[in-house]
């Protein structure tokens, strides 16, 4: 207990969630202190989660920063603007943090989800990868990743991948000898 208090504001105890809470997350979290704790974790961990898929290829495109932005206030229930902040800080967060960020904020959500909830997470994620009608090798490699850290069985993972066959660029580079 005397170690939670150096974690949160002095007098206040921190959870045991927020203790394991990474900067990442934390700080989304404070952009978003009117929802429940709880719910402010899920959706920061959620947003940062869409954001490593679009880093994949080192470049998060205007297009991908909309679509993360579109799908946190859409799948998140947030208004516009915060939805915007939002996928803004997880983008810089992203940026700055890197792999092991990565792992551990969507090993996070992993703890705080349920199955629905991680197979619409990764559906979110082919979405922002497919934003910009192409996911890259690097974009699906980390869409792969990131599907083994939310622990999510081959079986799950091939359907959701299968909607989007068509915006692999593996399948598209083979349609297009094809075509040629």
């Amino acid at each position: 207990m005397a170690f939670n208090r150096f974690l949160g504001s002095p007098g206040r105890a921190v959870s045991p969630a927020q203790a394991q809470d990474t900067d990442t997350v934390r700080r989304i979290v404070r952009e978003l202190e009117a929802l429940p704790p709880d719910r402010a974790r899920y959706l920061a961990s959620f947003a940062y989660t869409l954001t490593r898929a679009a880093a994949a290829d080192l470049e998060i495109s205007e297009v991908e920063t909309a679509a993360i932005e579109r799908i946190v206030e859409e799948y998140g229930g947030l208004p516009p603007a915060q939805a915007i902040l939002v996928a803004q800080i997880a983008k810089t967060q992203q940026i700055l943090s890197g792999a092991t960020e990565d792992y551990l904020v969507t090993r996070q959500f992993r703890e705080v989800s349920n199955l629905e909830q991680r197979l619409d997470l990764l559906r979110c994620c082919y979405l922002v990868g497919a934003a910009d009608d192409t996911i890259t090798a690097e974009e699906s490699s980390t869409l792969q990743q990131i599907a083994h850290e939310l622990d999510l069985d081959r079986e799950q993972v091939n359907e959701i991948r299968n909607r989007f066959a068509d915006k692999l660029s593996a399948i598209q580079a083979l349609l297009a000898r094809r075509a040629g």
